[in-house]
């Protein structure tokens, strides 16, 4: 599932990301989602999110 719509993503889930540093390459990053800081219900770039690791970026694929 892609991570465009903010009530698909839920903190606890596991997703994979693209961090800002990454976007150029299409490098994905996996975790955890510890908190949602995308405000709209979508975004066509996908919902930001900030990783338990710390990590902040856009998802891209929602793995669990």
């Amino acid at each position: 599932m892609e991570g465009t719509v903010r009530k698909d993503i839920k903190a606890g889930i596991e997703v994979a990301i693209v961090l800002k540093e990454d976007q150029r390459s299409g490098k994905l990053t996996e975790g955890i989602v510890e908190k949602i800081l995308t405000n709209s219900p979508n975004h066509p770039h996908g919902i930001k999110v900030r990783l338990t690791s710390g990590e902040v970026g856009r998802v891209k694929k929602i793995l669990s």
